[in-house]
């Protein structure tokens, strides 16, 4: 109970008492259309209140509970799921035994609404309503929605290109242009009778899907020198932006090559002297270039982004994590794919770049590790200011100490300079306190109370609901 009380509201965390449901319906709502969360029923708002008085517990309003399991049944649409109800036994403000109730609620593969009030999504610290044009967005962000099927003014010719054919003759295909496409779910009819293509198929075959589309669908690569960018008159730089088109196939094939020859033309030095050696696994590169192009939000006008730096590399891809997925549970929640179209028809071609069905991931994990490195990192909203997802991969070799921490991590979602120690069986706590520090520099920790002394600052991971420790969201975790 001292561990809730302490914790303010969040994106992830709300308390409510029992009194007003319409107020703790929106945050149910706002939680399923956002990242998920954890809702505490019979606590009061920490602005209303102060420590153990704010526990009123659901004895307060004991019929309330099957009244608000009613409302969730029946004026949320589509009704959610997933949501488990945790009672835990306290004392009340007043002396007396009781309980309180926590909702996990999961991140949601759909868009709910609650019926004659609106739409909900949680900001990192109340609900917002959403307008009829946010709604259209955030269907196309959860992936509910994918801009792969719409209709392009495109002519059909301009997808007879030499990769089609290449695609076509792999597949045995032997229908005319248009009806091959139509019948793969690539085209539709017009009003006019006559086949269109969608952006699906102008992706994955047009020699210049972006110029036919007025589109930004590039890969964008930029070569820092140092270890952050560096903006003003004298941008850090080492060459002009690289920028890649053409069909996705391609555009794979050709960030992968060009990624691999900047990291391997030249001699760079570190701060004290020495060499850089890099030593990303092609094989990782390949996987995050491959998933950065199937599973980025074509509904946005934004390039994907590839940040080279002398001890990392950046990949952002635009949209966020679509249907459950989250940076918590992506090794957990299994395949889900925005863009089922560009995915399987990929998986077609000749010499394909995505095998590993649904466990590319957790073999970048495993790749990294047996390579001595951090495994990737993944950073996405609200941890960034634009909707995207960024794979951060470090060439720093990973001490062991490392994956001690980060199994603690795993299991309870923040770490504080008390909790290293123990790790490391010393009561050293400058020692603790450079090592935490060189994680938060590497981008591997984040501080949850950077104002708090040393000794009392938490960590954890980007993208970790630290609270979620105390409560399952369903991630397996």
């Amino acid at each position: 109970m001292e561990q809730l009380l302490g914790w303010g509201e969040d994106h992830t965390f709300d308390c409510k008492r029992l009194g007003k449901l319409d107020r703790a319906l929106e945050t149910v709502v706002a939680f399923s259309n956002s990242d998920g969360g954890h809702l505490v029923l019979g606590i009061e708002d920490p602005a209303k209140g102060k420590g153990h008085d704010r526990v009123y517990g659901i004895q307060e309003h004991p019929e309330a509970l099957d009244d608000f399991r009613k409302l969730i049944e029946t004026r949320v649409t589509p009704p959610p799921t997933g949501i488990t109800w945790s009672p835990v036994a306290c004392t009340l403000r007043d002396g007396r035994s009781g309980s309180i109730v926590v909702l996990s609620i999961p991140k949601s593969l759909q868009v709910h609404s609650i019926v004659g009030d609106g739409t909900f999504v949680r900001l990192s610290h109340s609900n917002k309503e959403l307008v009829a044009s946010e709604i259209t967005e955030l269907a196309f962000a959860r992936g509910a929605t994918s801009a792969e099927v719409q209709i392009v003014d495109v002519l059909l010719p301009l997808l007879d290109t030499p990769v089609w054919r290449a695609y076509a003759n792999h597949r045995h295909l032997t229908r005319p242009l248009g009806e091959s496409l139509e019948v793969m779910g690539l085209a539709k009819k017009g009003v006019d009778g006559l086949p269109r293509p969608t952006k699906a198929a102008v992706l994955l075959f047009a020699e210049d899907p972006s110029g036919l589309m007025a589109a930004k669908a590039h890969i964008r690569v930029f070569h820092y020198k140092g270890d952050h960018v560096v903006h003003g008159p004298d941008p850090n730089l080492l060459k002009p932006p690289k920028t890649l088109g053409g069909p996705l196939i391609r555009q794979i094939g050709d960030a992968l090559e060009y990624v691999v020859d900047e990291l391997a033309t030249g001699v760079r030095m570190g701060p004290h002297g020495f060499e850089i050696v890099q030593r990303y696994p092609v094989r990782v590169l390949r996987e995050a270039m491959t998933n950065a192009v199937i599973h980025r939000d074509y509904h946005l006008e934004q390039d994907i982004q590839v940040r080279i730096f002398d001890d990392h590399i950046e990949i952002e891809s635009p949209g966020l994590f679509p249907g459950p997925m989250t940076t918590t549970n992506l090794l957990t929640a299994g395949p889900f794919n925005r863009n089922s179209l560009i995915v399987n028809h990929l998986r077609e071609f000749p010499n394909p770049p995505n095998l590993d069905a649904g466990e590319g991931v957790r073999m970048m994990f495993q790749t990294m590790d047996k390579a001595g490195l951090y495994v990737p990192i993944y950073w996405t909203g609200p941890s960034l200011t634009r909707p995207a997802v960024c794979v951060y991969l470090l060439n720093v070799a990973r001490p062991s100490v490392w994956d001690q921490v980060n199994a603690y991590l795993e299991r309870h979602r923040m770490i504080a300079n008390e909790n290293l120690r123990i790790i490391l069986r010393t009561d050293d706590t400058l020692k603790a306190s450079k090592l935490l520090r060189g994680w938060v520099k590497h981008g591997l920790l984040v501080a949850i109370n950077p104002k708090a002394s040393k000794r009392q600052r938490s960590y954890t991971k980007p993208g970790m609901t630290p609270n979620t420790g105390l409560f399952s969201l369903g991630d397996g975790k």
